[in-house]
C-alpha cells in the first residue's frame, strides 16, 4: 500500500518540475514497471518497446531541449523566445507526463471491475460500471486526429468526470482534473499491431477501444489514494 501511494505521489507531483527551469535535473525517462512483453497478446511487445523507448524518449528529449532554451531566453530577457517555446514545452512536457502516468495505468494482471470506494463513485456518477466504460467509450472515440480519454477528479465538485484532450495537452494542466485514467488514443499506441494483424480483432476503433477497456488496468489501489486524498 505504501509503495502504490508513493506511485501516485509521484505521478502527482510531475508537473511541478516543469516550472522550476532555473535549477532542475533533466527528465528522463521512466522504466516500465513490467516488461515489453508483459501485455500480450494485447498489446505485443513490439509495440510497447516502440512507445515506450521511442515516442516517450522523443518527448523526453524534446523537452529537455526546449527548457535549456527556454532557460537561457529567461537570462537574456527575451520575451520573444521565451512565448515561441512554450508549445513545445506543453506538447513535450505534456507527452512526458501522460506516458507516465499511462504506464502505470496498465498492468499484466489488470482486468476486471474496480472495488470499494472507486466502484461506489463510479455508480453515483455514471450509474454503473457499465454506463461509465460506453461513456469513457464515446469520448475517446470521438476525439479528432491525436489525443486521450481521461478519467478524472474533480476536485472542487467531488466527482468523478470523463474528459478528452487534444494531441498532448496534459489533463490537470489544461482541466484541472486529476488524472485517474488515461487512455492513448494516438495511432502510435496501437496502429502497428492492428496492421500486422490485418485489422481482424479491431474492426473499427470503437471495438478496439472496447477491447481496451476491458483489460486496461485501473491501478485500482493507487486510484483509490488518490480520491481518498482528493476527498480530504
Amino acid at each position: 500500500w505504501r509503495r502504490e501511494f508513493a506511485a501516485a505521489s509521484s505521478s502527482a507531483k510531475l508537473v511541478a518540475p516543469l516550472g522550476c527551469l532555473v535549477s532542475r535535473q533533466k527528465h528522463t525517462l521512466p522504466d516500465l514497471p513490467y516488461d515489453y512483453g508483459a501485455l500480450e497478446p494485447h498489446i505485443n511487445a513490439e509495440i510497447m518497446q516502440l512507445h515506450h523507448s521511442k515516442h516517450h524518449a522523443t518527448y523526453v528529449n524534446n523537452l529537455n531541449v526546449a527548457e535549456e532554451k527556454y532557460k537561457e531566453a529567461l537570462a537574456k530577457g527575451d520575451v520573444t523566445a521565451q512565448v515561441s517555446l512554450q508549445p513545445a514545452i506543453k506538447f513535450n512536457g505534456g507527452g512526458h507526463i501522460n506516458h507516465t502516468i499511462f504506464w502505470t495505468n496498465l498492468s499484466p494482471n489488470g482486468g476486471g471491475e474496480p472495488k470499494g470506494e472507486l466502484m461506489e463513485a463510479i455508480k453515483r456518477d455514471f450509474g454503473s460500471f457499465a454506463n461509465f466504460k460506453e461513456k469513457l467509450t464515446a469520448v475517446s472515440v470521438g476525439v479528432q486526429g491525436s489525443g486521450w480519454g481521461w478519467l478524472g477528479y474533480n476536485k472542487e465538485q467531488g466527482r468523478l468526470q470523463i474528459a478528452a484532450c487534444a494531441n498532448q495537452d496534459p489533463l490537470q494542466g489544461t482541466t484541472g482534473l486529476i488524472p485517474l485514467l488515461g487512455i492513448d488514443v494516438w495511432e502510435h499506441a496501437y496502429y502497428l499491431q492492428m496492421y500486422l494483424q490485418d485489422m481482424r480483432p479491431a474492426k473499427s476503433r470503437v471495438e478496439f477501444l472496447h477491447r481496451l477497456l476491458k483489460w486496461h488496468h485501473f491501478y485500482f489501489n493507487t486510484t483509490l489514494v488518490v480520491v481518498s486524498v482528493a476527498y480530504k
